[in-house]
């Protein structure tokens, strides 16, 4: 029986699949998201199921993973603790509320946890006045620079997302055997989408005995159908100048070492043949970098970089928020051109202009 057929949708009622082996997954929506939903996946242990990462903090999407976990035969309630691959609102959104309604503990890479600690604990003012400079150096436009600058005059910094993420009392330690009684679950280290990202590697026999070795949950590291964003998670603090789409990269290379004989992502659907979706990334990376570094022929700030790449729709048509994320992705190329010696930054006075080698 094929996994298509193991999913049941019931009228007005959550898409869950069987995977087999004490492994299903629970489609929870992204509210006003491309995305649609994230896979949350549910993995049974013999001490209650596990989760491995929660879904937007929503009403319709908590309505949604409590049916579904109705619907793989647990309560929420039963839930022994949760596994999160990164610390992104559609992954970590939801952990606070599972954790006081079960009482389960929640696991994250410290990194991310660091992530989500100083998001909490700063002044939210100083956030915006780092997203402010930040974007100044760029180049982004006064038109786009105006909404921030008058939200900070007013005060208006309270709403700022992740001020309420829930703080892990766990932590996932790369290449270690998580606690999970009757399973044997191993953390890998994907940095990249963000610092701490993790995937999760079931060594265990397929139960379809396909070709390969065990499961892995993938999170967004690797999707069989797109490419997750790659941008700066800095610290305002922060002095070291680092790589992010290096560390992607590199870790994409590691998972194709593992083989596993299926991926099972957070978002899309399940696939095989992770070697070959890796080398389609690599590809697609390598293809990029060399069109960005072309498009530098011409000197240009990171914000003039973002309107020249490709995205999926025009760049009038990309949201105020969206435009933000995107300069952060130019700037990730831009650093791993820069590291390979294929750009360079023109001295001069801010906005920061790059020109290729």
């Amino acid at each position: 029986m094929t996994a298509a057929a193991r999913t049941g949708t019931a009228a007005g009622g959550p898409r869950v699949t069987d995977h087999r082996g004490g492994v299903w997954s629970i489609a929870v929506p992204i509210p006003d998201n491309p995305l649609g939903h994230t896979l949350v996946h549910l993995l049974e242990t013999g001490r209650g199921p596990v989760l491995v990462d929660t879904g937007w903090d929503d009403p319709d999407a908590w309505d949604t993973l409590t049916a579904g976990i109705a619907a793989c035969g647990f309560e929420v309630t039963d839930l022994y603790g949760v596994l999160l691959t990164h610390h992104h609102p559609d992954h970590h959104g939801l952990s606070a509320r599972v954790r006081e309604a079960s009482g389960a503990w929640l696991a994250m890479h410290a990194a991310d946890t660091a992530v989500v600690r100083r998001t909490r604990e700063a002044e939210p003012g100083r956030w915006l006045d780092y997203l402010i400079a930040k974007l100044t150096a760029a180049g982004a436009p006064d038109s786009h620079l105006a909404p921030l600058r008058l939200a900070r005059a007013r005060g208006q910094v309270r709403e700022l997302p992740g001020l309420r993420a829930a703080l892990p009392d766990r932590e996932i330690t790369p290449d270690a055997l998580l606690d999970l009684p009757g399973r044997r679950l191993r953390a890998v280290w994907t940095p990249g989408h963000t610092p701490g990202h993790v995937c999760l590697h079931l060594e265990e026999e397929h139960p379809a005995r396909r070709p390969g070795h065990g499961r892995l949950f993938s999170g967004d590291h690797l999707l069989p159908g797109i490419s997750p964003h790659i941008g700066l998670y800095e610290d305002p603090g922060d002095t070291a100048v680092t790589d992010p789409l290096g560390d992607y990269l590199a870790s994409l290379e590691r998972v194709a070492r593992l083989a596993p004989a299926e991926v099972l992502p957070a978002h899309q659907h399940a696939f095989a043949d992770a070697p070959g979706r890796v080398r389609e990334l690599l590809a697609h990376h390598e293809e990029r970098l060399a069109g960005l570094r072309a498009l530098l022929a011409v000197p240009r700030t990171p914000w003039q970089l973002a309107e020249a790449m490709e995205w999926n729709r025009p760049w009038e048509r990309i949201p105020y928020g969206s435009r933000n994320i995107a300069v952060s992705e130019a700037e990730a190329h831009l650093r791993r051109l820069v590291r390979l010696g294929l750009a360079e930054a023109v001295p001069g006075p801010e906005p920061v202009t790059y020109r290729a080698v």
